[in-house]
């Protein structure tokens, strides 16, 4: 049973976002929970971008939420390194380096002679993984190096079709280095964890919406949030038969948001 929805938590691409276009009825869905006083907050594996330009982004498309709203894998990791005194190597899609300015940082490959801890912080390169840069993110890992994974996620959706993320990647490291990645990301509870701590409500009345049967919804519902799984941006047909049953199905953002206002 359903319980009352205090809160929500939005994925963007392909929920809100599709590029950097607004979904049909995302505008309007972000005003319906700001007249009905619902706090939300925005969740994202993107890591092709920095946190102020994906910011900036929402804000060109209309989407006008502060910068307290938006949480992204890359300023978790940066936390994270800042925290543990660790040195970070990172494997990442060029766009995303201004999220770990002032941090310890090295760009994968290149020669340091700091004596402090060591991870590798692997996103969506892009055109970035290489066998040579996977390679020397292999090297690290068997020296001893951490494994911290900015998106589990499979695959999302461009113009032209549907592409590889992080997560195979991060699934190919793994296995070769026998180790296990820290997840900052989706499906990591982690992250999932930091936004219900954000909101200030208890996971049962904070609902997900999002697009991903995987890094959405699962990773949403093993914290214990309700989901909305949309038929938008990634989705495919049958998703659903994946999710769990408490799971809604809804057509689009501005559908999931009526029924997160009707519980």
């Amino acid at each position: 049973m359903q319980t009352t929805t205090q809160a929500v938590i939005f994925d963007i691409g392909g929920v809100l976002l599709d590029g950097n276009t607004p979904m049909p009825g995302a505008v309007a869905a972000l005003a319906r929970l700001r007249e009905a006083d619902i706090p939300f907050l925005l969740l994202t594996n993107t890591t092709r971008r920095s946190h102020a330009d994906l910011l900036a982004n929402l804000h060109e498309a209309g989407l006008n939420v502060s910068a307290q709203q938006l949480l992204t894998p890359a300023r978790a990791a940066a936390e994270w390194l800042q925290s543990y005194q660790t040195h970070g190597v990172l494997l990442i899609h060029p766009g995303l380096l201004p999220d770990f300015a002032g941090v310890d940082t090295t760009l994968i490959g290149q020669k340091t002679d700091t004596t402090a801890p060591r991870a590798v912080i692997i996103g969506d390169a892009g055109e970035g993984f290489t066998y040579t840069t996977l390679n020397a993110a292999f090297r690290e890992l068997m020296a001893g190096a951490t494994l911290i994974s900015l998106s589990d996620s499979r695959y999302f959706r461009e113009v032209d079709g549907l592409s590889l993320d992080a997560g195979p990647f991060v699934r190919l490291l793994e296995n070769a280095a026998g180790v296990t990645a820290i997840a900052m990301g989706k499906p990591g509870a982690s992250f999932f964890r930091q936004a219900i701590a954000a909101l200030g409500f208890c996971a049962e009345n904070i609902t997900l919406i999002g697009d991903d049967v995987h890094s959405d919804i699962l990773g949403a519902h093993a914290v214990g949030l309700q989901t909305i799984l949309v038929q938008t941006g990634k989705y495919q047909a049958g998703d659903e038969e994946q999710a769990p049953e408490t799971t809604v199905l809804a057509k689009d953002v501005l559908a999931s948001v009526h029924l997160v206002h009707r519980r």
